[in-house]
């Protein structure tokens, strides 16, 4: 990520008018591809806690800087690469380790990526939420907080860990709140993925009842990380393979 203007094949680090003088930020990629007067999906994405590391070496900062899937699964061409902040409860900054202001944050998201999709051509018929671990709790937690943020997205892309699944160190983590939020689903897809087991959060939705149209994909690797869509594997394949498939 640098400190520069918009460009194709470039990640530069973006401001929103709202939170001038902050370090409040998000990240901003066109594709390679990108033209003036184009029309491009969007995927928005939102980071891991951090700072973490386990006893495998994974690590994850919790900085939008340092999302890797939208990246891996549009390959750098053909989509619009949105990575969003939690903002901090002070409103000061981005929040690396869980919410922060969950409100000031869906804020963000409503007014960030609409500005976006208008003035780099994304398509808002076409935006995909993604996430890894907090982020993927977050698709759901974030992206499924009211009708209005609900509406947004396309499909959804939950990669280790989902909201509802086990119960976590903040208010609203119970299985009946998350039920509220699922319903706002409908019948939208979602391609959930987990380092070698998908079955616990498979277990879940089918508890909950859920009717959503849900791809699930085990990755071969213990690691928890989501650098595994930078490498040339199956799993990937069939990501890509999803995502370009729920665009049609």
């Amino acid at each position: 990520m640098v400190n520069d203007g918009p460009a194709p094949g470039r990640r530069v680090r973006a401001l929103a008018d709202e939170y001038a003088g902050t370090e409040v930020h998000h990240s901003l990629y066109l594709p390679a591809d990108w033209e003036r007067g184009g029309a491009y999906p969007v995927i928005a994405e939102y980071p891991g806690n951090g700072p973490y590391r386990n006893g495998t070496g994974d690590a994850c900062t919790g900085k939008v800087e340092d999302c890797s899937l939208g990246y891996g699964l549009s390959g750098g061409r053909g989509f619009i690469w949105l990575c969003l902040p939690f903002v901090s409860a002070d409103g000061g900054r981005n929040q690396l380790q869980w919410w922060g202001d969950v409100e000031a944050t869906v804020r963000y998201c409503k007014e960030v990526l609409p500005r976006v999709c208008t003035r780099y051509g994304g398509d808002p018929s076409k935006v995909f939420l993604a996430g890894f671990s907090r982020g993927s709790i977050a698709c759901n937690f974030i992206g499924l907080h009211d009708d209005k943020i609900a509406s947004l997205w396309r499909g959804f892309i939950c990669h280790s860990h989902y909201d509802g699944v086990r119960k976590w160190p903040y208010p609203g983590s119970d299985r009946p709140a998350a039920a509220g939020r699922l319903a706002r689903l409908g019948d939208r897809p979602q391609f959930i993925s987990q380092e070698v087991s998908v079955e616990e959060t498979r277990r879940y939705l089918s508890e909950a009842g859920a009717t959503g149209e849900f791809t699930f994909q085990a990755i071969p690797y213990r690691n928890h990380t989501d650098s595994w869509v930078l490498r040339d594997i199956p799993e990937r394949a069939a990501a890509r393979v999803w995502l370009n498939e729920t665009l049609v």
